[in-house]
């Protein structure tokens, strides 16, 4: 290559600008990117492969050379505006002057346009115009003579009006057809809660018109394209669909059949709406001649006649109708025009129709009013009682005094008004008055702006949802949900319902409807109590359990992780420790808290832990593997740390880390961490260390390739989407839970293997994320032999995009069970950067977190100081009880897990925040649940065998806690977690299938590794009042994967194979 080779091809292939870069690339083109930029000359450092004397760019960076004089600039960008409402087009058709495609030609007195020819055919009653040779219009109902659609280019003019817009060519006519679909802008759209319900198969490749068409066809008004493929179709939104807060920004993938056209985009909606306004009435009647019927107050009489001067086919479709009375109380049309000294019959029944509408009337010469119906009881006079000229023609009649000239596209229709919505509501909803609202105290809390399709309906549906028991609609378009309460706290009172004064936005322009408020005024409804949405248990004493003070910290944990030898290990990002002198990890003893120097091991890591993942492996030891990090050689590290020394004995191991020997493919920091059923670590997700670029990409540990896989979805929600939830469904495949989207993966080829519907925000946003920064927290429900029942998933919490109000409710999902969807349950408070935590008992612990932020250093307010109780055994909306309080602040980098003696164990909280409700915390509580807090008896159990095959029998001896029969005791078996950024990697809870009698149980594993992957896990023996005993870890599943044998190198000690070795 040198500058020569490389300019002599461009010229030659007839380019202007000639870019020489990495010593040996050439490019050509006629314009720079838009994007380029200037950079120093010295940039441009690498000399020419083939002329050393020569530079040829650098990596990134060009020499550019131009032909001549020319400059080298950005490709000037032509905007081409849409076609008018409604109106299509459908390309270039042939003409011939001696046999015209489109039989009426209409003469201008302006610049041509599209606007001008198609408005020009519309008030003359086409609806088929044609532009040609850059200023000629005509109009048409049909195509003529054999017209054909050409794409010969003929169609190259730019109309002489607007050098953005092409009016046809040389024989050649630039087709739009007025079709009655008018665009709606860009709507919001899920997976699982469409906006357009009915989608439409076996089209041809999309365009607007293929759609629109296709629901035109099939009996909709509504019509919509969403990734650039896809048609939906419906006669109304659905699921309080409307448009996106972020207006068009979305929309921005091209049809599929016609890229100048927009097709939607991913969860986006380019929305079209049929309207007949200005298309041609086909009309029967059964009158006799010289009769019509006629609207304002019924009945017959003889076919009124305008003035001669209108011309009838100028006005077409319009009619005259009559001379009418103003209204009885009001105006006979709503919509009055400026006064106009010119005016004609005409000029505004055109005025009208340009606004869509299809009554237009005629007053005092020189008035003119719009309309689509006739109000208050206007009645019909003679038509000598319209006897004034119009002021711009006085041979034509223009009303008189409070008297109309009427004309309109079909029929007058009486106008009916809006009302309250009183009757046959949804649900339990009972109307409950015109209630007073105002922007600095709201009545309700939660806000959705609907600016087209806002009813009472909708909002009612949509609060319910959600379990809210409040719900108002207020100003037309808007929508409030909320609680009883906050009414009464905002001291809002109930006015007169005629206050409540405003038509809902989707009845605007309709006949009737529905009033939705007014200004700061709710139409106001309640949820009948006595069938509740809800219900919160409030306990006290010892139901509410109890939070404790542990023991103090040597560091705040950014990872904790129970172990099999009865111990917690704690991870540590570099500098939290009190003196910045921390050694990145310490296990905690609990049989030696009364000592706390014995009771913190001082543990060691060779890079810096912040925002990793951890597991409990398979193996026979139970090794604890942590991965990613913060930076650099971090973000690739892979520590091990094989548990020993039993209580009250310090061990000797420590962490295991080279990552020269042992790495990640990728690194990564924020990733998830999962064992699957063939007994392999899967990795997900991440960042390219700190605040760095996306790391979309999956890997498996061991891995078998080499190479990693990328997820367009991780890189599509990225940053919304770190710390993704997983889990190995019970039908093999693998559930990842990430932003606000789920998903199955195959799990051979990790490969998508079906979509689930969008996970539920707030009631106000779809948008409100569950996984990190919007941190949540999720859980597996309990699996109970014989495991016939879906397995279901929930995750509670999290935060919305923009205000960051935490979430007040949990979702949860039995991804198995065919068209599965969310299930929302209201919580008692809001929260995010939250924990869960699953107990022996099958009931779960929520806690921890914020009601106000995000995930993050200093972004969070308001912390949630209170416990709540979740019992998947109760009625779904009856299973939370709000429960003690703590004093301690949990906010980001907090966690909880299981104690081997069934107490939860709270920790960490490291949000770097100046403010004073918010400080570094280095105290360690204890949650102690309500079946420990009586200090009843606990049963107790013996067990040999701790390494069990799947659906073998094992059976144990136990000492009962009373003298009550033993036949109701069951087993549960908690899954091995790592608890961090409210994920607890690990988690499973399973209720095998347990028989007792007297001082002996026989419990049979779970059947296979999609029900219970290979892991270690809590045994628990519950006694007939659900109180634990002490837990006894044991192995399920074997390890398939061979990680006791994983890494072969000699800085990283290996258990080997085999059966469970005792802790030493």
């Amino acid at each position: 290559m040198s500058v020569l080779a490389c300019t002599a091809a461009c010229d030659a292939a007839g380019y202007s600008i000639a870019g020489v870069e990495y010593a040996s690339e050439c490019y050509c083109d006629n314009y720079v990117s838009s994007s380029a930029t200037n950079a120093s000359i010295t940039d441009c450092n690498m000399p020419c492969n083939g002329n050393g004397s020569e530079f040829c760019g650098a990596a990134n960076r060009l020499d550019l050379y131009t032909a001549g004089n020319t400059n080298a600039t950005p490709k000037p960008v032509t905007v081409t505006p849409p076609p008018p409402g409604g109106w299509f087009s459908i390309g270039c058709y042939s003409d011939s002057s001696s046999a015209r495609s489109l039989s009426v030609p209409t003469y201008i007195q302006v610049p041509m346009t599209i606007e001008a020819c198609t408005n020009a055919c519309s008030t003359a009653g086409y609806t088929i115009a044609g532009l040609e040779y850059a200023g000629q219009c005509f109009c048409d109902n049909s195509l003529q003579n054999s017209a054909a659609l050409v794409t010969d280019g003929r169609c190259n003019m730019e109309c002489n009006g607007n050098s953005n817009e092409i009016c046809g060519g040389p024989n050649g006519l630039s087709v739009y057809q007025l079709t009655g679909w008018y665009s709606q802008g860009c709507w919001n759209d899920t997976v699982g809660d469409r906006t357009l319900n009915h989608q439409q198969y076996g089209l041809p490749s999309m365009t607007v018109e293929v759609c629109t068409a296709a629901c035109k066809k099939a009996g909709y008004t509504l019509a919509g394209m969403e990734y650039a493929g896809e048609c939906y179709c419906d006669s109304a939104p659905m699921n309080y669909g409307g448009p996106a807060i972020d207006g068009n920004v979305g929309c921005n993938m091209a049809c599929a059949g016609n890229a100048n056209e927009m097709c939607g985009g991913p969860g986006r909606l380019n929305v079209y709406q049929f309207n007949s306004t200005g298309l041609p009435v086909v009309t029967t009647t059964s009158s006799a001649p010289g009769t019509t019927p006629t609207g304002g107050n019924g009945g017959s009489t003889a076919l009124p006649t305008p003035s001669s001067s209108v011309n009838a086919s100028a006005i077409a479709p319009f009619k005259y109708q009559g001379c009418y009375t103003e209204g009885n109380g009001g105006r006979a049309f709503a919509n009055q025009q400026p006064d106009n000294s010119t005016m004609t019959v005409e000029s505004c029944i055109s005025l009208c129709s340009s606004q869509g509408y299809t009554v237009a009337g005629m007053e005092y010469a020189d008035q003119c009013f719009c309309d689509n119906f006739i109000r208050y009881n206007a009645s019909r006079v003679t038509d000598s009682q319209c006897n004034m000229g119009c002021a711009g023609n006085s041979g034509e009649m223009c009303g008189a005094g409070s008297i109309l000239s009427v004309y309109s596209v079909g029929n007058l229709t009486d106008y009916t008004d809006a009302t309250i919505l009183k009757t046959n509501l949804p649900g339990s909803w009972q109307y409950a008055g015109c209630l007073t609202d105002a922007d600095g105290t709201r009545s309700l809390a939660y806000q959705i702006v609907s600016q087209f399709n806002n009813t009472n309906e909708a909002c009612l549906a949509q609060c319910q949802k959600f379990g809210y028991n409040a719900a108002g609609t207020e100003y037309g378009q808007q929508c409030f949900c909320g609680d009883i309460q906050n009414v009464i706290n905002a001291g809002a009172t109930i006015r007169p319902d005629s206050e409540c004064n405003m038509v809902c936005s989707n009845d605007t322009g309709k006949n009737g409807g529905h009033y939705c408020g007014g200004p700061s005024r709710l139409s106001y409804y309640t949820w009948d109590e006595s069938n509740p949405l809800y219900s919160w248990n409030f306990a006290s004493g010892n139901d509410a359990g109890a939070y404790e003070f542990l023991i103090g910290g040597v560091t705040i944990p950014l990872v904790t992780s129970p172990a099999r030898n009865g111990k917690v290990t704690y991870m540590e990002k570099f500098g939290t420790s009190p003196a910045n002198n921390g050694t990145g990890a310490y296990e905690l003893d609990l049989s030696m808290i009364n000592n706390f120097t014995a009771a913190w091991r001082p543990m060691h890591v060779k890079s810096d832990v912040f925002c990793s993942a951890s597991l409990t492996l398979p193996d026979k030891v139970g090794r604890q593997i942590n991965i990613g990090g913060w930076a650099n050689d971090a973000t690739y590290g892979v520590r091990l740390y094989w548990p020993d020394g039993k209580p009250g004995v310090w061990g000797v191991n420590d962490w295991e880390e080279n990552v020269a020997e042992v790495s990640l493919i990728d690194g990564r920091w924020y990733p998830t961490a999962m064992t699957m059923a063939n007994g392999s670590i899967l990795v997900m997700g991440g960042e390219k260390g700190s605040n760095g670029a996306a790391v979309p990409t999956l890997e498996v540990l061991p891995s078998p390739s080499g190479a990693t896989q990328y997820c367009d979805y991780l890189d599509r929600t990225d940053p919304y989407n770190l710390y993704p939830f997983l889990a190995v469904l019970p039908s093999g495949g693998i559930l990842i839970a990430y932003y606000n989207e789920a998903r199955i993966l195959d799990p051979v080829s990790l490969n998508t293997k079906s979509v689930l519907p969008n996970i539920p925000g707030a009631v106000n946003d779809f948008d409100g994320g569950r996984t990190y920064p919007f941190e949540g927290t999720a859980m597996i429900l309990p699996q109970h032999a014989p495991y016939s029942d879906y397995m279901r998933v929930i995750i509670c919490g999290g935060s919305v995009p923009g205000p960051e109000i935490a979430l007040d409710n949990c979702v949860s999902i039995a991804p198995d069970q065919p068209n599965a969807n969310w299930t929302i349950e209201r919580m008692p408070s809001k929260r995010v950067i939250t924990c869960m935590t699953a107990l022996p008992d099958g009931t779960y612990l929520i806690l921890n977190g914020a009601q106000q932020g995000r995930a993050g250093f200093g972004l969070a307010t308001q912390p949630n100081y209170n416990a709540v109780l979740y019992d998947p055994s109760k009625p779904v909306n009856f299973r939370m009880t709000v429960m003690a309080n703590t004093t301690v602040a949990r906010l980001y980098h907090s966690e909880a897990v299981l104690l081997d003696d069934g107490r939860v164990l709270v920790s960490g909280s490291d949000p770097e925040d100046v403010r004073s409700f918010a400080p570094q915390e280095y105290r360690n509580e204890a949650f102690i649940p309500p079946y420990l807090m009586a200090g009843a008896p606990r049963p107790s159990f013996n067990l040999s065998n701790l390494d069990w095959s799947y659906g073998q029998q094992v059976s144990f001896s136990i000492t009962p806690s009373g003298a009550s029969s033993t036949s109701n005791y069951r087993v549960s078996l908690i899954g091995a977690v790592s608890s961090t950024h409210g994920n607890s990697m690990g988690q499973r809870t399973i209720f095998p299938a347990t028989t007792c009698s007297g001082s002996t149980c026989t419990v049979t594993a779970p059947p296979n590794a999609n029900v219970a992957p290979p892991s270690w896990h809590q045994m628990f023996l519950l006694d007939g009042n659900n109180i634990p005993s002490h837990a006894t870890w044991i192995r399920i599943g074997g390890d398939p994967g061979a990680l006791g044998n994983w890494p072969q190198f000699d800085d990283f000690t290996v258990p080997g194979m085999g059966a469970v070795e005792p802790i030493l």
